[in-house]
């Protein structure tokens, strides 16, 4: 059973000197296996397909998706924070009302994978002492995020309803403006709100203050996350997102200003392994990329957010149950493609054979004119850390993957693979404590601030 020191809440540590990469002697690696063994380990986003979460097809077998039971197990996993994705459509009762019911069927997947398929494997966190409470059970623990607060629609009740299904963090908007925020897209396509957020936004905000929902960074703008941390009474967290100083141009990243302002509102950075986020591509290959997918309607165009596109997707093919070894279903892959392996682009699905040829054959050209980078490494999700760490101090980062969702990277490529990720922090000298904070520490205490701030808001209101 892993020791809970590195989650005493507000715990004061010393920051250690980061030094250089040490040799990878048995000894090194022994020690990196003890303190891997002993904190707590939590990963802040990973994404579902209810398709997963049947009696027939779930998470208790070695599926090809990144997380799952047996490569928690394996990578000494311990919390999976299980996202309630929905993707930014038109701004309309149509879309509002599909977004909700996709909503609905992963809250619905993941209370059936923890209450019905595996209850005495995974356990739901409803509270940073559940958390607590399951792991000294020696149970998997799975926390519900909520990735695009675009299916809450025009209803504000609906972020108490998303809350008593178990959301515990809520990010505005993602790729694409929504009715709450604009998004990082906006860099490119346009804001609707002065790159803010809407009234509307403002107001949920407030209501997930008073709820105990962390306000989630990750996707919105530079703008309305600046404007959330001014807003919000409580800590704010970015589930999943890295450092634009060492990866310019990609708007996904904070940059300083966000991470000196996340520092005081108290909040956490959870760095995120994702390729193009740590290491991103060639400015000429990101245009040409980006230039096929708007000729083929992939990517929103300007507008999306206002309900330009109108018509929503074809809905995704029924695959068999992807378990690994099993014919027709590949593994998540190396680079898991421009919409991450359990994530195609929007709009793949509903490409004619002739439009699939094109694309096959142009995206061939690109990689034949503009060669993809190497793949970013661990070492180069522990670069973005250290940088963190040394701008805005330990207590402000955690780690996070977005596995089956677009994550991955050589060296932690599922779940399996996270003790890699202890040891390179070992390699530069970050100390059992510190490691501890990065893993969960950090971003249970800023769990543990909302939901005292919570309390405070509710009790005022008495």
């Amino acid at each position: 059973m892993k020791h809970l020191k590195a989650l005493s809440i507000g715990a004061a540590l010393l920051v250690a000197q980061i030094g250089p990469a040490q040799s990878d002697d048995p000894a090194l690696i022994a020690k990196a296996r003890r303190i891997h063994s002993h904190v707590i380990t939590l990963d802040t986003h990973n994404d579902i397909e209810p398709s997963n979460f049947t009696p027939e097809c779930n998470y208790t077998m070695r599926l090809t998706t990144q997380v799952n039971l047996p490569k928690m197990v394996e990578g000494g996993m311990d919390v999976s924070f299980m996202i309630v994705y929905v993707g930014q459509g038109p701004l309309t009762p149509e879309g509002y009302d599909h977004a909700y019911k996709q909503a609905i069927a992963k809250f619905d997947a993941i209370h059936r994978l923890t209450e019905q398929i595996a209850p005495e494997q995974i356990g739901l966190a409803l509270t940073p002492a559940d958390v607590i409470a399951l792991h000294k059970q020696g149970k998997k623990i799975a926390v519900i995020g909520v990735e695009n607060g675009y299916p809450i629609g025009t209803d504000i009740q609906r972020v108490k309803e998303f809350y008593d299904r178990g959301a515990r963090y809520m990010s505005l908007a993602h790729n694409g403006n929504s009715q709450l925020a604009d998004s990082n897209t906006g860099e490119t396509q346009g804001y609707d709100y002065n790159n803010g957020l809407s009234p509307l936004g403002r107001q949920v905000i407030a209501e997930m203050n008073r709820l105990g929902i962390m306000v989630d960074l990750s996707h919105p703008s530079k703008g309305a996350n600046l404007e959330a941390m001014r807003l919000s009474k409580a800590p704010v967290i970015a589930s999943h997102s890295a450092i634009r100083a060492l990866a310019p141009g990609v708007s996904r990243d904070m940059d300083d200003e966000q991470l000196l302002a996340l520092k005081k509102n108290g909040g956490v950075i959870q760095i995120v392994g994702f390729a193009s986020y740590l290491k991103p591509e060639s400015k000429e290959r990101t245009e040409a990329l980006m230039k096929l997918y708007q000729d083929l309607n992939l990517v929103p165009g300007p507008g999306a957010g206002r309900g330009a596109r109108g018509a929503r997707a074809a809905e995704p093919p029924v695959r068999p149950c992807p378990v690994e070894g099993a014919a027709g279903t590949p593994g998540p892959g190396r680079r898991g493609g421009a919409g991450g392996p359990g994530r195609p682009l929007p709009g793949m699905e509903a490409l004619s054979p002739e439009q699939r040829a094109e694309y096959d054959k142009r995206l061939a050209e690109i990689d034949a004119k503009y060669p993809p980078s190497p793949r970013a490494t661990v070492k180069d999700l522990v670069n973005h850390i250290d940088y963190a760490v040394k701008l805005i101090g330990i207590d402000h980062v955690g780690i996070s993957s977005d596995f089956d969702g677009g994550g991955g990277i050589d060296g932690w490529n599922s779940a399996a693979e996270s003790f890699n990720v202890t040891l390179e922090l070992v390699r530069r000298g970050y100390t059992e404590e510190q490691i501890g904070k990065l893993w969960s520490g950090n971003l249970l205490r800023v769990w543990s601030e909302v939901d005292k701030t919570a309390q405070k808001l509710q009790k005022s209101k008495e």
